[in-house]
């Protein structure tokens, strides 16, 4: 597999491999940006390589690794400076580029605070500068420390040199007694220009772009060099205080103007989505005449209040954005339409490209989703948004903005070849010839070969080794299309990785004995799959490679059901559409009717069911523990919320009760411990009293949890 190949068809195998790739190439590009201040790729290159990790990580959670892009901020501090620990951590920001993106983020906070869709809500808007991240810390007015972002967690201490920016005072009137003041140091065009000529005309080198020439020049061991770079500083925000600046996030920026720092003058006040794409379509307009770089609009909830109730994400606060601005669109040749099996049967057609430039990346391969996308047409026949009627010959336009994975925009019908096709899409599978199928109102064709078809088979072998599943070493992908393939010794369902051992010590044709292999590598994957006896029930869930049940879901799962007897004894016992087993199973928060429709399902078909009983037996698996505190009050407990919570969302509410321990469900079963009522409860609370489980209001709820 290529860089290019859309993720949602890349196999575990591939996936592993593309953020092994991944995590060397953007470390390569953090250590050339942040330590060398020489960047050997654009802007636009690595966001997309950003991008891709994230989408890779998205659908594929198990292979996250330890050293994942997508958990790391800037990079660690170079070597010559000495280290800070900021007080409070310097994060990253979200990226969106489409305007529906914004309109979700509008959503997604007014879901979380539980504003109504018409309910006030402001937001400030000011140009992404290109710099370099700097955090200047003052106490008692005097400043005293200033360092660069580093991870996010550590900085390099670069005060000598901050001290000889103009823009940056080095005492201030009427601040708090603790004032981290956090901005973006940058260098004009005009003055990088100038000093590109000095440089040249001195036999020095030269930078390649004023972002470059900032941060080389701010993170230089002779302050005497930074001195004479022309730097400036735009602050946008604050770190540690010991008092608040303001109400709000304006009120805030005014004040640090007050106090001598320079604020970008374009930074706005904005009611909604729309007021913030008129201001991003003004500032982008302005790009090419403001003097100095920015690669997008930065978008804050202005209430500093709400800024706090939203809180942070691992390394992005939820009430931010980064807007960026769009990446390249590039014209080629679409030479081919091949289609792809993945584990859960679906066929997924791929384009094959005459390979092109799109945004510093070379493209040969885009995503054509699905067949009505391709078609233009749904199976009724019916237009259908959004589609396309693609040929293969057709001339194609290809877009990486917003998602790394590159996708065919249009289609110039002008230059369609003479006796183009339209394209048929198989109605059978191209791995086992089952037939494909697609179930009404689902856009994805899918195989129904199941347990018979080698593309499912070894791709869900696959997904059971991978890293979040049984994580066995010296399993790989192409370890286990050998073993799939192999007619003496071999592994065509989970079961059989445990019976390895047993069949080759019977086996003449011996495993050490085979190419690639030996006495030790043989010995040390029997080792490492006996290590793997032992497994945890949310990585057993996730292992068995059931559609909809994502690492997540699989965690959720076991947490609800603890242990293996429970789980397995709830799958038996439910039945689809009704019993006390399926209400519960659909009472779990983040269980709809298709995930357990799944999961039921998946247990009462002969052959699947058999082949986990096979598993199983040859396993000890681990029961898991509820999250969040043991000793609450409510640890352990099944929590139901109906009705109107007026101090909290339901979103909060539920965050604080699994930090506590308690387990959230949508619906109230005969397992649910307690029901949370407010205004307005229903169905939920009349239903809780016939089955005599205890009920409370919001006051006597945070009353139980200490927070009234």
């Amino acid at each position: 597999m290529t860089a290019e190949t859309p993720v949602e068809h890349l196999t575990e195998a591939a996936a592993r491999a593309e953020l092994f790739r991944l995590a060397q190439e953007i470390a390569r590009a953090d250590d050339a940006y942040h330590l060398k201040d020489a960047p050997e790729i654009s802007d636009a290159t690595y966001d997309a390589l950003k991008r891709r990790n994230a989408a890779i990580e998205a659908r594929f959670p198990a292979l996250k690794r330890p050293d994942s892009p997508s958990d790391r901020v800037g990079a660690a501090p170079a070597e010559g400076f000495a280290k800070v620990r900021h007080e409070r951590r310097m994060l990253s920001l979200a990226n969106a580029f489409a305007p529906e993106e914004i309109a979700e983020f509008d959503a997604r906070i007014r879901r979380y605070l539980g504003l109504a869709p018409d309910a006030p809500l402001v937001y400030t808007a000011e140009p992404k500068i290109d710099g370099l991240s700097l955090s200047l810390r003052y106490e008692g007015g005097r400043l005293v420390q200033a360092a660069t972002r580093g991870d996010g967690e550590t900085g390099e201490n670069v005060t000598a040199n901050a001290r000889t920016l103009a823009d940056i005072p080095d005492r201030i009137d009427g601040a708090p007694e603790i004032l981290e003041v956090r901005g973006e140091v940058y260098m004009s065009h005009a003055d990088f220009e100038a000093l590109n000529a000095r440089q040249a005309a001195a036999g020095q080198k030269t930078f390649a772009n004023p972002r470059n020439a900032a941060a080389g020049s701010l993170r230089q061991l002779d302050p005497a060099i930074t001195a004479s770079r022309p730097l400036n500083f735009f602050a946008y925000g604050w770190g540690a205080l010991s008092a608040p600046l303001a109400d709000t996030q304006k009120g805030a920026i005014d004040r640090l103007a007050g106090f001598g720092f320079p604020v970008n003058p374009l930074t706005a006040l904005c009611d909604g989505p729309d007021a913030l794409m008129a201001h991003y379509t003004a500032i982008e307009q302005r790009r090419a005449t403001l003097g100095y770089d920015i690669d997008g609009v930065v978008y804050k909830v202005d209430d500093l209040t709400l800024q706090e109730r939203l809180g942070f994400r691992s390394t992005t606060p939820r009430w931010a954005i980064a807007h960026k601005f769009p990446a390249e669109l590039a014209w080629t040749r679409l030479e081919k339409i091949e289609i792809q099996v993945g584990r859960t049967g679906a066929l997924s057609p791929v384009a094959r490209l005459h390979p092109v430039t799109v945004g510093g990346v070379v493209v040969s391969n885009a995503t054509l989703h699905n067949e009505d996308y391709i078609a233009g047409r749904d199976a009724k026949g019916d237009p259908i948004r959004d589609g396309k009627d693609i040929r293969e010959g057709d001339w194609v336009q290809v877009y990486r903005a917003g998602d790394v994975i590159p996708k065919v925009a249009d289609v110039d019908l002008s230059k369609r070849p003479e006796g183009a096709l339209p394209y048929a899409f198989p109605t059978t599978c191209p791995e086992c010839g089952s037939d494909a199928i697609r179930d009404e109102g689902d856009s994805v064709r899918r195989c129904t070969g199941g347990l018979i078809c080698p593309a499912q088979a070894v791709e869900r072998l696959k997904h059971f080794v991978s890293r979040g599943a049984f994580d066995i070493e010296g399993l790989g992908a192409k370890q286990v299309e050998m073993f799939y393939r192999d007619e003496t010794l071999p592994i065509r369902e989970p079961a059989d990785i445990f019976t390895l051992q047993d069949r080759d010590a019977r086996n003449l044709s011996k495993l050490r004995n085979r190419e690639g292999w030996g006495e030790k590598s043989a010995a040390n994957l029997f080792a490492a799959i006996d290590a793997r006896r032992t497994i945890p029930l949310n990585r057993l869930i996730f292992a068995l490679g059931i559609r909809h049940v994502g690492e997540v879901n699989a965690d959720l799962l076991a947490r609800n059901y603890l242990t293996w007897q429970a789980f397995e004894s709830a799958m038996t016992n439910a039945t689809v559409g009704e019993g006390a087993e399926w209400a519960h199973l659909l009472s779990i928060d983040g269980v709809g009717r298709v995930l357990a429709e799944s999961l039921v399902t998946a247990f009462h078909q002969p052959a699947e069911r058999a082949s986990i009983d096979r598993l199983v037996a040859h396993l000890t698996i681990e029961p898991v523990q509820p999250r969040g505190q043991v000793d609450s009050p409510v640890a352990g407990k099944t929590v139901v919320f109906t009705g109107t919570l007026e101090k909290m969302t339901r979103a909060e509410a539920k965050a604080r009760a699994e930090a506590l321990g308690a387990k959230v469900a949508g619906s109230v079963s005969r397992k649910t411990d307690l029901v949370v009522a407010g205004p307005g409860a229903g169905s939920k609370a009349k239903q809780a009293a016939e089955l005599g489980i205890e009920t409370i209001d919001e006051e006597a709820w945070l009353t139980l949890i200490g927070t009234a």
